[in-house]
């Protein structure tokens, strides 16, 4: 079975190489040039530390958006000492470089740097569908009440990870997900699937002095502006490689996420005055 992502798989997970990907590279920087506006009301910003071997498969996929929104694609080089940098002047994508290392400071970088009124994180070791983008998008855009929009995400299948296994897997993820949305919707949000308000993220900030969280705390600020909405459908699921599930059967890294959660279990019920009495106490002793 043909799956939207199948061509991409086809230089993921490969070292950079401009001879062997000319062709792609020119369709790709055809494709951005396109889509880029000068005045955008989507800054769709990519960041990316020591991605050589996926960056280019994302912006591909990016490149490949379909949307009646005039927006920008922006880049963000957190400091990689392989040819990041390279693939991003080779596209033709501004890049901007930020030396201190965290998804944090490379979200704030592009955060920055963003023109448009909505702002789309992108991991650059994930891949996108055609519709993401809108999709996201066109949820507040159609409730001004909602702020964020968090999207979900599957795996590509391997000789480690069968589709059905993936499937089950996310299946239980998103329950998990889903019901821990209604009580904590903060702490369902991913960064790499999450699109909000450019201006509302500035006035909150994003965390830096955290190497993972940033997203949940930047969605945990968010809510005095407004809602999350979540979006759980084919036209926003990403694709991503296996950084966060580790190299071990997604069975095994299943239960160890449900111990996890079930350690966990105290989040669903604090109410959101003491997490942000607790948060406030926490950065005061940073």
């Amino acid at each position: 079975m043909k799956h939207w992502y199948n061509r991409y798989l086809q230089i993921y997970g490969k070292n950079f190489d401009e001879t062997a990907y000319a062709d792609i590279i020119t369709q790709v920087r055809q494709n951005l040039k396109k889509l880029q506006s000068d005045h955008p009301v989507v800054t769709v910003s990519v960041i990316a530390y020591n991605e050589e071997k996926h960056l280019l498969a994302c912006l591909w996929s990016l490149s490949e958006m379909k949307t009646r929104y005039p927006i920008e694609i922006i880049g963000v080089d957190n400091g990689s000492q392989d040819r990041t940098a390279d693939i991003y002047r080779a596209v033709g994508v501004p890049c901007y470089t930020e030396t201190r290392h965290s998804p944090g400071y490379a979200r704030s970088c592009g955060l920055l740097q963003a023109r448009g009124k909505y702002f789309v994180n992108i991991d650059s070791d994930t891949l996108y569908p055609s519709t993401y983008a809108d999709a996201m998008v066109d949820v507040m855009e159609k409730n001004p009440r909602v702020v964020g929009v968090s999207g979900t995400w599957s795996y590509y299948p391997d000789k480690h990870h069968s589709r059905m296994g993936i499937f089950f897997y996310t299946f239980f993820r998103d329950c998990y997900l889903w019901l821990q949305s209604f009580k904590r919707p903060e702490l369902s949000v991913r960064g790499m699937v999450f699109v909000h308000r450019t201006e509302e993220a500035r006035k909150v900030g994003i965390r830096t002095h955290i190497i993972r969280g940033e997203d949940g705390a930047l969605a945990f600020g968010l809510r005095q502006y407004g809602k999350l909405a979540f979006r759980r459908d084919a036209r926003v699921r990403a694709v991503t490689g296996y950084g966060t599930v580790g190299s071990g059967s997604l069975a095994g890294s299943f239960w160890v996420r449900v111990r996890q959660s079930l350690g966990n279990l105290n989040h669903l019920y604090t109410s959101a005055t003491e997490y942000k009495d607790r948060e406030s106490n926490l950065i005061k002793h940073e």
